[in-house]
């Protein structure tokens, strides 16, 4: 791992941005950030902008791998609190016998026991919004009687997560630029034969909770147990990056985004120096907007001054 110092001036659109918009969400989670009053300090700061470039330094940390931005969203799916009609695939409560860090049944034992019988929370009418579901880790689901309920990640199997994407590509049916969240909708849907076992080649899965303790116009909730803002928030690997800090980025790609956004959020697939996953937001836009991303550019880390 290498740190290197930057300045202010080295952000490539550093002035531009909206700081005022990143302070509001670094203040959401900045109790994360210990030995600091950072909501005493930015009350006593009027300048959201003077406040960041006098408190952080702007801190490049690299390894081995090259930049990797991806997107992920909060879907939005019809679904019912009872099976029957085309809502046959079931999301589950974490089972009691559980033990965080060991592995449990696998995805595809899972999918063909009753293993979890008596802990589905909600039923879903595609087996493939199902397993994206599993992917984002959170989602709002539109009942047949007008009612919304969230459901966010409790817990997983234990077993590691593998890319469907990749094992496509793997393949060779797709390049890796040509695969995408819709490319491998549209390759299931033309290959139901194929399609539920390349489902279970991800033998990761997902257990969910009923959210309740935020409105329903905030964002789904993060690691830090805060809800997560559209295009300010993103998911980080902690070993590297700590939890709370803001961190500036700069993204190439058909979205370029340079911008402060703050480390609120991990994910199993997150995993490097120079890794981050942008969220996008709730429903269909912003799911294409994330499915989209995958993008180079680069991550700077706003370290508190003295720890830096």
């Amino acid at each position: 791992m290498i740190c290197t110092a930057l300045t202010f001036a080295d952000l490539a659109g550093w002035a531009e941005d909206d700081h005022q918009a990143a302070m509001d969400v670094f203040l959401q989670t900045s109790t994360a950030l210990p030995d600091v009053d950072w909501a005493g300090l930015a009350a006593k700061c009027h300048d959201p902008r003077q406040f960041f470039e006098t408190n952080f330094q702007p801190t490049l940390i690299s390894d081995a791998a090259s930049m990797l931005f991806t997107g992920y969203f909060e879907p939005e799916l019809p679904g019912a609190m009872q099976s029957g009609g085309a809502f046959q695939y079931p999301i589950y409560a974490a089972p009691p016998n559980l033990v965080a860090g060991q592995p449990w049944l696998t995805r595809q034992q899972i999918e063909e026991t009753d293993a979890l019988a008596g802990h589905e929370i909600v039923w879903l009418a595609n087996q493939v919004d199902r397993f994206f579901l599993h992917v984002q880790g959170s989602g709002r689901i539109n009942l047949p009687d007008g009612r919304t309920i969230r459901v966010g990640y409790a817990a997983r199997n234990g077993h590691p997560y593998v890319s469907i994407g990749a094992e496509l590509v793997r393949r060779g049916l797709f390049s890796a630029t040509q695969v995408s969240a819709r490319t491998i909708r549209d390759w299931i849907a033309a290959n139901p034969d194929h399609g539920q076992a390349l489902l279970w080649t991800n033998s990761s899965y997902i257990f969910f909770r009923e959210v309740t303790e935020v409105p329903a116009t905030d964002g789904p909730i993060g690691t830090l147990g805060r809800s997560v803002t559209p295009l300010r928030s993103i998911a980080v690997d902690p070993a590297f990056t700590p939890l709370g800090l803001p961190v500036w980025i700069e993204k190439a790609g058909e979205i370029p985004m340079n911008r402060l956004m703050i480390a609120q959020d991990t994910g199993s697939a997150i995993k490097g120096a120079q890794r981050a996953d942008i969220f996008f937001g709730t429903g269909d836009q912003a799911g294409e907007s994330a499915g989209q991303t995958k993008d180079g550019g680069r991550m700077v880390v706003m370290m508190p001054r003295e720890a830096a």
